[in-house]
Parts: C-alpha cells; sequence; structure tokens
C-alpha cells in the first residue's frame, strides 16, 4: 500500500475491523469486496484499496494459486549482500589478521588496489560483525603474531646452530 487508508469496518453478528497495515487482510478484503460488489468495477474497488487494476489480478492471481498466505508482501531491498560476498569477507578478515593496525580506510584502499570494488562503509560492517574492531583484540593479536615470530626466531637459531 502506498498511501495511508483508514480502516474498513464490517458490520453483522459482531464488528470487524481490518487494518490497512495488516496487509494479508487487507488484500483479501479488496477481493472479497471485489467479489460480493456488483456495482464497482474492479478499477474503482481496486483504488479504495491503494493498488492499480492490473496489480488487483496480480494479487487474485496469488490468492487462487496458493491461498492467503501468497497475499503477504515480499521483503524489499537486496536479497543478499551482493557486493560483500563470501569470498570479500574472507579477504577482509585476512587483511585485518595481516595488518590489525589497519584501519578500514586502508583494508578498503587495499581491497581495490586487488580489483576488489569495495567501499570503507562495507569494511567496517564487516569488521564489526566479525567483532574485529575491539582494542582489546588488536592487543591480542599483536602478541600472538610476537609469540609466534619469537618461536620461528627460535626455530631458526636452533637449525643454524646445528649447521655450525
Amino acid at each position: 500500500m502506498k498511501k495511508n487508508y483508514a480502516e474498513k469496518t464490517i458490520n453483522g453478528n459482531f464488528t470487524l475491523k481490518i487494518n490497512p497495515k495488516d496487509t494479508i487482510a487487507w488484500k483479501l478484503m479488496m477481493l472479497i469486496d471485489a467479489a460480493t460488489s456488483k456495482e464497482e468495477s474492479i478499477e474503482q474497488i481496486s483504488h479504495k484499496y491503494g493498488y492499480t487494476r492490473e496489480h488487483f489480478y496480480v494479487i487474485k492471481k496469488k490468492y487462487e494459486d496458493n491461498g492467503s498466505q501468497a497475499l503477504s508482501d515480499k521483503p524489499k531491498g537486496p536479497k543478499s549482500n551482493y557486493k560483500r560476498t563470501n569470498e570479500i569477507e574472507k579477504h577482509i578478515i585476512r587483511h585485518r589478521f595481516l595488518d590489525p593496525d589497519a584501519n578500514s580506510e586502508v583494508i578498503a584502499q587495499k581491497m581495490n588496489q586487488n580489483g576488489h570494488a569495495i567501499s570503507q562503509r562495507s569494511v567496517e560492517r564487516t569488521i564489526s560483525e566479525y567483532d574485529l574492531q575491539k582494542k582489546g583484540y588488536i592487543k591480542q593479536l599483536k602478541k600472538q603474531r610476537e609469540r609466534v615470530l619469537r618461536s620461528q626466531n627460535k626455530k631458526q637459531n636452533g637449525i643454524q646452530g646445528k649447521k655450525h
């Protein structure tokens, strides 16, 4: 629905109010209204409920094929992260692990240089989604890297010492 419409009230043995925000009930009410009306045209009825005549027939077809559950509105917007694919997210995480001090701007710049079109904001979202922005996390990574480097140096020194 595009506009704000008033509730429809049906009176009989009891009063039933149909809220326009309840899209399933609203569309079903429009279909019932069209099926029972003899004076109004489909176009008049559909406009009364905020739809075009063409959209009315789309709604009618959905209802005929799949019942009232087919009348629910589908979520709008992108269905997936078309910019932040799994591969892109892996690259961002890899860059973050390789250089914990690099900010999102630097990571986005590196990604763009490598041929992956990504914005700084998308990098920030990925970093925050994986909780890679915490200050304690960066300190922990630095300590871990220092330990790995020390152990690698010890191994290399031990190998060199055996050769001599």
